[in-house]
């Protein structure tokens, strides 16, 4: 049976190939372009699985895969919980932050005890970040356009990613608090380390020669 390695399409996928290549997995088909969530690659013993960024901690965790590169932001929200992280791969550099209206006193709200509206689709990270500074919020799911929510009074903050500001700045929000640096790192199943070590540690040492 190979070994099955989870992956997610987009920016982890793009900033991935390099490395890929380095650590001679060669895809046989373009995942960006192909409809197969299953792909084979170079290597016969290894395949690859296409699913959500948000899904490749829980495939990796119950060992739907057996290995996987997952973004700090999607592990730290997910719990980690029986997973190896060997190597952080330097890549899909980000931060989380929160993010406020312009003119918005943060601040001011934080220390006066405000209960804040936060909106996030990342609302265990969220209620975790805030709890531990005694600060009272509602949190609000949201999955896309987390900029509108400041913007139209349906939020007081944001908690997103954000890479360069710009979509920030162009929106008339600023980010005033990081809550974790984000980068994307090598997982792995932790049962499958014991029971196929052979095969799965000679590819975590090349990705970690390859990413350092």
């Amino acid at each position: 049976m190979p070994l099955s390695f989870a992956l997610s399409k987009g920016r982890i996928l793009e900033e991935t190939r390099p490395l890929l290549a380095r650590v001679g997995i060669r895809p046989k088909e373009d995942p960006e372009r192909s409809r197969r969530l299953v792909i084979d690659t170079s290597r016969r013993d290894l395949r690859l699985i296409m699913v959500r960024a948000s899904d490749t901690p829980t495939y990796v965790q119950h060992g739907g895969a057996d290995l996987g590169i997952a973004g700090r932001d999607v592990l730290v929200e997910h719990g980690g919980e029986g997973l190896y992280q060997p190597v952080d791969l330097g890549i899909a550099r980000c931060r989380m932050v929160v993010a406020v209206r312009k003119g918005f006193d943060y601040q001011s709200a934080v220390a006066q005890g405000a209960r804040l509206r936060v909106a996030t689709k990342y609302v265990n990270t969220t209620r975790q970040h805030f709890a531990a500074k005694g600060v009272h919020v509602d949190v609000i799911r949201l999955y896309g356009s987390m900029e509108l929510a400041p913007l139209t009074g349906l939020a007081d903050a944001i908690v997103d990613l954000v890479a360069t500001g710009r979509t920030l700045r162009e929106n008339g929000l600023v980010a005033v608090e990081e809550i974790i640096p984000v980068s994307a790192r090598l997982i792995v199943n932790q049962a499958a380390l014991k029971t196929k070590r052979a095969a799965l540690q000679p590819l975590i040492d090349a990705f970690a020669e390859a990413a350092a």
